[in-house]
């Protein structure tokens, strides 16, 4: 009788074993789903990362190269314009800001928005005096330190701070090459008094302590701006973008002044 029983009583074991492994084969597929789904998001993630670092470059370099021909003309002519347009330019970077879809632009925007004022003070009012420039141009630095310590709007702090640092580059290769004469010279004259004074500078920029200064300076930018590219955050390629973009800034108005 209980020979006969025990085979009734084991049989269902098999079955316990099957619905257990049943079950979790049901909970592992999930999970490697699940980690192909999360793959696929870090993927689309690092994409979009690098293509915002490449779009803060891109507009960072436009916005030190090609504005600084339109804000000179119009400074000189209209700088009570050119001072308003000021607040329209912080106006619109805190409306993109506002967006996530256009919080970069914004963002860069508001960092272009204290170069503008700083260039519209300074070359509406003040160009007269050289070394005004760079105190001037800083006028901005006190709200970009506040804003990074908080850690708010750091591309186009990032952005304010590189083209500053050009700024400073330039200023001190007029010092050093013993341009600023020629500086106070050419805002005080008539545009068709320029050409002969801007011969006399390149004569003192092509002389060897000029030219080697000019190497060294340029080698600085260059440092600065690829070294930060390694960084491969999109505020360093803000940064990057325009302390390169002033070397050629600079090589366009020296062409310009080639040619004069």
């Amino acid at each position: 009788m209980i020979n006969s029983t025990l085979p009734t009583y084991t049989s269902p074991t098999p079955t316990i074993r099957s619905v257990s492994t049943e079950t979790s084969d049901t909970i592992v597929q999930p999970s490697n789903l699940e980690s192909s789904n999360l793959d696929l998001v870090q993927s689309i993630s690092a994409q979009k990362a690098k293509q915002q670092t490449w779009w803060a470059f891109g507009a960072a370099v436009f916005l030190v190269s090609v504005p600084v021909f339109i804000e000179a003309p119009l400074v000189r002519s209209l700088p009570l314009l050119s001072l308003g347009i000021t607040l329209i330019w912080v106006w619109l970077s805190l409306v993109l800001m506002s967006r996530p879809s256009s919080h970069l632009w914004g963002d860069i925007l508001l960092g272009f928005s204290w170069s503008w004022l700083a260039g519209s003070i300074y070359w509406g009012w003040l160009r007269w005096e050289p070394l005004l420039h760079l105190p001037v141009e800083a006028i901005g630095l006190p709200f970009a330190i506040v804003c990074l310590r908080r850690n708010w709007g750091k591309v186009g702090n990032f952005f304010y701070l590189g083209s500053l640092l050009g700024t400073v580059v330039t200023d001190l290769y007029f010092y050093i090459a013993d341009l600023i004469p020629y500086w106070r010279q050419v805002v005080q004259v008539e545009p068709t008094l320029v050409a002969p004074i801007l011969r006399s500078a390149l004569a003192q920029v092509y002389t060897p302590w000029g030219l080697s200064w000019a190497a060294v300076l340029v080698l600085v930018l260059l440092a600065g701006g690829v070294f930060s590219l390694r960084a491969r955050q999109t505020h360093w390629w803000a940064f990057s973008g325009a302390v390169l973009s002033t070397i050629l800034v600079d090589s366009l108005f020296w062409l310009a002044a080639a040619l004069a």
